[in-house]
């Protein structure tokens, strides 16, 4: 069984990745707009994969006997300066995800759950 503090935290970090999906289908679509569909392809990619990040956590806290409460996703930006905007935007983006991860991480450590 998680904490409490870890289950609500694996359910924020699920939300941030559904986020971080959503921004890049976003980030897609603009591409797509721009005529840029190899970029498009592979914002659409990262998608995908940060929606299956959000899916194993979800069957992680499942399979813990907890229980997924999913949030709200905010609308991400839908206008970018320039295809540079949209990758120093991913770029930036990750960087932030990265951080929460690592801060899930010593969370789970301070809570003492090696799982």
């Amino acid at each position: 069984m998680l904490t409490k503090k870890i289950q609500t935290a694996l359910n924020d970090q699920i939300n941030h990745e559904l986020a971080s999906a959503y921004l890049y289908l976003s980030m897609a679509a603009y591409l797509e707009a721009a005529k840029l569909r190899g970029f498009a392809a592979w914002m659409r990619r990262q998608a995908r994969e940060e929606s299956g990040h959000a899916m194993k956590i979800f069957d992680y806290v499942n399979d813990r006997d907890a229980r997924v409460t999913l949030h709200a996703i905010e609308q991400p930006p839908t206008a970018f300066k320039s295809a540079l905007d949209v990758f120093e935007r991913t770029l930036e983006h990750e960087r932030k995800i990265s951080g929460l991860i690592n801060r899930l991480c010593d969370l789970a450590a301070k809570e003492n759950d090696q799982a």
